[in-house]
C-alpha cells in the first residue's frame, strides 16, 4: 500500500491531510472514500507533515472518539 501512497498527487494528498485533521471524519469514511487505512494514514501524515506537526496530530487523533467509528458507537448509548 506504501507504493499507492507514495503514487498520489499533491492534491489527492493535501485532500487527505485534511480529512485526516477533520474531527468529524472517521478514519472508516477516509478509508470508504479512499480506499487508505488507518495505518496508511498514519504514513501519508508522516511524510507530508512536519515531525512536530505529526506528534500533534497523533496526539490529538489517538483514542478520539470522532475518529474511531466503533469507540464513537460505544459511547453513545441508544435513545429509547
Amino acid at each position: 500500500m506504501s507504493q499507492k501512497i507514495n503514487n498520489l498527487s499533491d492534491a489527492e494528498a493535501n485532500t487527505l491531510v485534511r480529512m485526516a485533521w477533520e474531527d468529524r471524519t472517521t478514519f472508516d469514511q477516509i478509508k470508504e472514500r479512499s480506499g487508505f487505512s488507518e495505518a496508511d494514514v498514519i504514513k501519508l501524515m508522516r511524510r507530508e507533515l512536519k515531525p512536530c506537526s505529526f506528534r500533534l496530530w497523533r496526539k490529538r487523533v489517538s483514542g478520539r472518539l470522532t475518529k474511531h467509528r466503533k469507540l464513537l458507537e460505544r459511547h453513545i448509548k441508544p435513545s429509547y
